[in-house]
């Protein structure tokens, strides 16, 4: 960890970067800004997942008691489900990331990772450790205390069982370990050439009550939060509430409870607290020998002024001199960076640097305006900017709100990196960390763009720079104004046109790729390769891309791919033209409330070969979560309809049959949690029994127990359970091999539960009625076996299959098996 590298840029670890305008605070903002200025304590808070965070505890901490108050989650929360669309893997863990750094402009608190990779529920923290290296995640998080330098660290959860997933319980290993480390100059070295060692006072675990499980006692340390705030409008838990919700894709939406509660703790290491959080720890500047500075912020505090803040500008120009001469070069930093920022808000000034177009490509120039304006009576004086490349004087006063635009054509470096988080700029180290390409990133949400105009101003006789990011401006006509990060992309992208390639024995395989331009170059020649293993399969020279968008067809012959032994292939495609190489494609995630993220793959797809028949021609399926099954299925030349609420309306004959559209169906298919996101499920499932009775075929995926819209959701009742098997490579046991299922189309062996990925499967049912015929036994190392991955049901004419396998991570992984017992659950009614 943290090896020499050539060049470094330090950067404030706390810094928001997603922020593409300098704009200034409101006036209760700036007030907490001023209060928190006055506090030294920090606070980390540590966990392992996005939503894992007490957002009420936070909320308390920043506005109620003004200390600067962050939380480490160890991942990104790239193994879990995503109730908003298809992604999963990294592009959940990038989303996440995001809803993470939304729900800290809410609460106000600063956000921070490690490399570690969500890599779905573990059971304890022996299989966790079994997956994450814990030396490099303690050497993680050693950094980000010492960068931060909280005197103070909350755990969520304890290193035992009463955690309840085991990446929760090593979140307290790993804080535990990191707590005694930070502040040895022996561990982790190499980390002093960037930091100085920091030895916090004190962990604590944050004790709770989740449903049943009381970990909270009455000994142990208590504090009252949830407080009602005036300058919020509301209590601490509301904030909380509204900023626990913005994780959309968790479905974590939460109550805004009004009103105190308390908080308990239970002491981990360090000095013990006995009556606050904050015992025995320097509270304000005067303990630190600066009596001069806590007597000014006094004064200015005082003199704060909610209808003009610019009235304390002058005393926090001299504020600033006092600070720059503080010897404590960490404290000095921290405070700076706070005060600078209290300083432009006051002056009322704002600036961005923006252009029409969202994406450029390196070399490219593009005209870009820099907006500026200051509301202050105080001159801020523009003295000059720097353009990337070149620098121009200006020495202009900004007139009191008066907006000013300078015009300037940006010609965006050759060597420009291509837009994309840090963390996914490299192929992971493993399926549990991420590569880093400098270790002085870790910990930061997002990494600072490194395309930024620099502005020198001058505010009374001090100095300030200030860097705004090249952006993207546009007016939506829902949201208004957007304001989003400029993307550099690659002049051409190579892409397949599916994300999935189905072929069956002793066939050719027919693929198409597609080449976008994304620059005004035009391709005269070049060379396409299609690779397996650094074998070249097909592709050939292409003439020419004119246009924008062009896609070609290529066939790898069947002899070809028979000398390829495996069943599951992934092929590369390379472009190769005036001396470059393209080979990536452009990942894009759009959600309102989110800006759009990108990050770049490499020009692969999965192929799934083998003996794969496929019976049915026309499927249903009810929109869930949101899952591949949809498009594989279509991939497997199955017609599928996504089912509304019209669809199922009908009248119900006298024998129990319905004359509605569902007949015309070979299967029906639940995405993955509709009970969970399809409130309409009560009126629909009268007519889905009647289509099953009928002689019709129903196929449920996994649904969890939290906000259901149905309680029965099968013809005969189970229940589902928060069982589950974690481990892919788990034994299958299969408790009747000549069940029909089993057997057709597809004749399935243990050979089709090979090389599936992440979990064999999660809320499998514990009990249900004797109708249904369990298929399988599977269980993780020492646990009792589990028979409930699913469930089979002859009702009427027709099949009920309720299976929580995890077909919506196998598939688009190109899972062959899967594939075949997914097909045989669909052709069900066939046999």
């Amino acid at each position: 960890m943290f090896k020499k590298v050539s060049t470094v840029f330090i950067l404030g670890l706390y810094t928001v970067f997603s922020a593409q305008q300098i704009r200034p605070s409101k006036s209760s903002e700036i007030y907490r800004e001023l209060k928190t200025l006055k506090h030294i304590p920090k606070v980390l808070y540590l966990a392992a997942h996005p939503d894992d965070e007490n957002t009420g505890l936070l909320s308390w901490l920043i506005n109620d008691q003004n200390v600067e108050t962050g939380y480490l989650s160890l991942t990104r929360g790239d193994g879990g489900q995503n109730l908003l669309g298809t992604e999963q893997g990294a592009a959940l863990g990038l989303i996440r990331t995001h809803e993470l750094l939304e729900a800290r402009k809410l609460d106000g608190a600063q956000q921070f990772f490690t490399r570690a990779i969500d890599f779905g529920f573990s059971k304890n923290t022996t299989d966790t450790f079994k997956q994450w290296n814990a030396d490099n995640i303690t050497a993680d998080v050693v950094w980000v205390i010492r960068q931060f330098r909280p005197d103070v660290i909350i755990c969520r959860f304890p290193p035992t069982a009463a955690a309840g997933h085991g990446q929760h319980a090593a979140s307290a290993v790993v804080a535990e370990k990191a707590f005694k480390l930070a502040g040895d100059k022996t561990a982790f070295p190499n980390q002093l050439k960037y930091v100085n060692v920091w030895q916090p006072k004190r962990v604590l675990w944050n004790t709770f009550r989740f449903g049943n499980n009381n970990t909270t006692a009455e000994n142990q340390l208590k504090v009252t939060v949830g407080q009602y705030d005036a300058q919020l409008g509301m209590g601490y838990g509301e904030l909380a509430g509204l900023s626990r919700s913005l994780h959309k894709s968790q479905g974590a939406g939460t109550q805004s409870v009004a009103g105190i509660k308390t908080e308990y703790f239970s002491h981990v290491d360090g000095e013990p607290a006995k009556a606050t959080l904050f015992d025995g720890i320097t509270k304000t500047w005067t303990f630190n020998g600066n009596a001069d500075i806590e007597k000014s912020l006094d004064q200015i505090i005082s003199a704060f002024n909610f209808n003009n803040p610019e009235l304390i500008l002058p005393d926090l120009l001299v504020l600033r001199k006092k600070v720059m001469a503080l010897k404590d070069s960490d404290l000095k930093k921290d405070k700076l960076k706070s005060l600078d920022h209290i300083i432009l808000s006051c002056a009322g000034f704002m600036g961005e640097v923006v252009t029409n177009q969202a994406e450029a490509v390196a070399g490219e120039s593009h005209n870009f305006r820099l907006n500026l304006i200051s509301r202050g009576t105080n001159p801020v004086v523009l003295e000059d900017v720097k353009w990337l490349n070149q620098s121009e004087n200006f020495n202009r006063k900004l007139s009191k709100d008066s907006l000013i635009t300078i015009q300037h054509n940006i010609q965006i470096p050759a060597d420009a990196a291509l837009t994309e988080p840090y963390w996914l700029a490299k192929p992971a180290v493993n399926a549990a960390t991420f590569s880093v390409p400098n270790d002085t990133l870790v910990g930061l949400p997002e990494a600072e763009s490194p395309l930024n105009v620099l502005l020198n101003l001058k505010i009374g006789s001090e100095k300030f720079q200030v860097k705004l990011p090249l952006s993207f401006k546009k007016l939506d006509p829902v949201r208004g104004d957007v304001v989003e990060a400029l993307r550099i992309v690659p002049a051409l992208e190579v892409k397949f046109t599916q994300p999935l390639y189905l072929v069956k024995e002793n066939e050719d395989l027919h693929l198409s790729l597609n080449f976008k331009v994304n620059s005004n170059k035009q391709f005269n020649k070049g060379k396409v390769d299609l690779m397996f293993n650094g074998e070249r399969l097909g592709g050939g020279d292409l003439k020419s891309i004119n246009g924008k968008d062009v896609t070609v067809d290529y066939v790898i012959p069947k002899a070809k791919l028979t000398s390829i032994k495996s069943n599951q292939l992934q092929l590369d495609a390379n472009f190769v033209a005036d001396g470059m190489t393209y080979n990536k494609k452009q990942v894009l995630i759009q959600y309102p409330h989110l800006p759009s993220l990108q990050y770049f793959t490499p020009a692969t797809v999965a192929v799934m070969k083998g003996d794969i028949q496929v019976k049915v021609k026309k499927v249903g399926y009810i929109q869930g979560a949101g899952d591949f099954i949809p498009e594989f299925l279509k991939i497997a030349g199955i017609q599928v309809d996504v089912l509304k609420d019209e669809d199922f309306y009908g009248n119900l004959d006298e024998s129990g049959g319905s004359q509605n559209k569902l007949s015309q169906y070979d299967a029906i298919v639940f995405g993955v949690r509709a009970n969970n996101t399809e409130k309409k499920l009560g009126r629909w499932m009268p007519f889905l029994w009647s289509y099953v009775k009928a002689g019709g075929n129903l196929v449920m995926q996994y649904n969890t127990n939290q906000d259901t819209t149905v309680d029965q959701l099968g013809m005969y009742n189970f229940t589902i359970a928060n069982k589950r098997v974690t481990e892919e490579n788990a034994e299958v046991k299969f408790l009747n091999p000549n069940h029909k299922l089993l057997n057709y189309p597809n004749k399935i062996t243990a050979d089709d539960f090979k090389g599936w990925v992440q979990e064999r499967g999660a809320y499998f049912p514990d009990k249900w009625d004797a109708a249904y015929e369990p298929l399988f036994e599977m269980h993780d190392t020492g646990e009792e076996p589990l028979q409930g991955s699913t469930l089979y049901a002859k009702y009427g004419k027709g099949n009920f299959i309720y299976t929580p396998l995890a077909f919506f991570r196998q598939l688009p992984a190109g899972n062959v098996g899967a594939a075949r017992l997914f097909l045989n659950f669909l052709s069900a009614q066939k046999n």
